[in-house]
């Protein structure tokens, strides 16, 4: 039936990152329309308070602490999660970090660190969950792009480099994957206040550019990065395969 084309009551999500900032809202959204969600952060203390405000909403969650960049743990650590909520439906791989220096004075570990967290990391996670997938002959990735899988901004050229990686991971993941019945796909939000662009909200220059450059003359609310998730999650997107849906206001579609 139509009507459950976009139902995603019971599937298993694994949302990364999912302790703060935009994965933290996916998870209390996603879980409120009855999905399950796996937690994952760095660390035991905001893992464990994330899942237990997820509780508290009635939301069935499971949850694990683990550096989605270091291969040993994400090997040892998330089979062990994804046995214990009984399998794996969707993995969106959002966790990723920022950090801004003019290119010329990049100092190196921050571009590995970027690197192994953003692009690296998604590889790590997808490799591993795509295993179970293969086995039950099906599921749903969802990679975090941006609009800086397309544009540059100054300070950020690393970030960018990462995003537009994972812009092509996703197309390469859905040409190797797509025969196992596992659809691979993106989000590319744009620019979204919340707690980490607070700065940016408050900066008036910026502010200006920013509600200019886009057509919808505003920023983006998380609560408008749900309706992707949810489609992208569905079998309402069963024939939608390596394609990056953009949620910027328009911004990507004009100079």
């Amino acid at each position: 039936m139509v009507s459950n084309l976009f139902n995603i009551e019971g599937k298993r999500i694994l949302i990364t990152g999912s302790t703060r900032g935009l994965g933290n809202f996916l998870a209390r959204a996603l879980g409120e329309t009855g999905a399950v969600i796996l937690l994952n952060g760095t660390r035991e203390v905001s893992v464990e308070k994330a899942a237990n405000e997820l509780r508290e909403l009635d939301i069935k969650c499971y949850a694990s602490a683990f550096d989605i960049s270091n291969n040993q743990e994400v090997e040892s650590r998330l089979p062990e999660l994804i046995e214990e909520a009984g399998g794996i439906d969707v993995l969106i791989n959002n966790a990723g970090i920022q950090i801004r220096h003019p290119l010329e004075e990049f100092p190196a570990e921050d571009w590995k660190k970027i690197i192994d967290i953003n692009l690296t990391g998604t590889f790590l996670v997808s490799k591993t969950v795509v295993k179970t997938m293969i086995n039950q002959g099906y599921g749903k990735i969802i990679n975090i792009c941006s609009v800086q899988s397309e544009l540059g901004r100054p300070t950020i050229t690393p970030y960018a480099a990462t995003k537009g990686g994972i812009k092509m991971m996703t197309k390469g993941m859905a040409t190797e994957w797509g025969k196992h019945n596992i659809q691979v796909n993106g989000i590319g939000p744009g620019y979204f206040d919340t707690e980490m662009t607070r700065p940016l909200v408050e900066d008036e220059q910026f502010n200006s550019w920013l509600c200019s450059r886009t057509p919808a003359n505003r920023w983006g609310l998380p609560s408008e990065l749900v309706g992707a998730a949810i489609f992208l999650s569905s079998e309402a997107s069963s024939y939608v395969n390596g394609h990056i849906l953009y949620v910027d206001g328009g911004m990507l579609s004009c100079v």
